[in-house]
């Protein structure tokens, strides 16, 4: 398929697989070029540039440890390098530790906020220097940010954090640029995770089924085109809240 030539890109980060990846597939389909941002996983960062390329827009992969400022700065000078222009960010990526709170580490703490929290605020300060035309930012976030979960409390603290972030960013960013987050509920799966526990909670939630990655992106398509939301926190996990 020959590649569609687009002014506008999308930048995505931990959009090498999972949800990101997902979402990154779902944009390149609304006609968007792909900053594919990774950090460890290459093989599958590989095959979502070629499977986001036969979509007939071009992907740029790009990997960098977004614990890390000088890292985030290399990846937006990257992004200058581009013939695109910057329309939306969506920080993805994220780390979600197992931990308890009477032995969370710092190490555990510090990686979760740096990732979790400080990378969204130093993505998103780069992005506005770049949506002269205005923007979209849309921090992923997670049903965990209300729940106090005992087993993941830097996460939760993280999420919760981030929400916080989001309101701020939309206030401070008004009216040329619009900052949403999304908090998924049940939607993937860990990889790690116990099978059946996903089930229990499952089996727990109003709706009885975990969601999927498409009733995701379908609100980051309707988030784009409705240019009236901003500052919105918007909770997709079935009723999960409710519990």
């Amino acid at each position: 398929m020959s590649v569609i030539k687009t002014s506008k890109i999308a930048v995505v980060t931990g959009a090498a697989h999972r949800l990101g990846g997902h979402i990154a597939l779902a944009l390149a389909n609304q006609g968007y070029a792909i900053l594919l941002h990774y950090y460890s996983s290459e093989s599958q960062a590989s095959k979502m540039v070629d499977l986001i390329k036969s979509k007939g827009v071009n992907a740029y992969p790009f990997k960098a440890d977004l614990t890390d400022g000088e890292q985030i700065k290399k990846l937006w000078e990257f992004i200058d390098s581009l013939p695109h222009r910057t329309e939306i960010l969506i920080n993805s990526a994220a780390v979600m530790h197992h931990e308890n709170v009477r032995t969370l580490s710092i190490s555990a703490f510090d990686e979760t906020i740096a990732l979790n929290l400080r990378a969204p605020l130093l993505c998103a300060q780069e992005a506005v220097k770049r949506m002269s035309l205005g923007g979209l930012i849309i921090n992923i976030s997670d049903i965990g940010a209300d729940k106090n979960w005992l087993g993941y409390p830097a996460y939760s603290i993280s999420k919760a954090a981030l929400e916080v972030l989001t309101r701020i960013l939309a206030k401070a960013l008004a009216p040329d640029i619009r900052v949403n987050a999304i908090a998924p509920g049940l939607i993937i799966p860990p990889e790690k995770g116990d099978a059946s526990n996903w089930e229990n909670l499952v089996n727990k939630i109003p709706l009885k089924r975990g969601g999927t990655p498409d009733e995701i992106t379908s609100m980051i398509e309707y988030l784009i085109s409705n240019k009236y939301i901003t500052g919105q926190i918007v909770e997709i996990d079935g009723g999960y809240s409710l519990i």
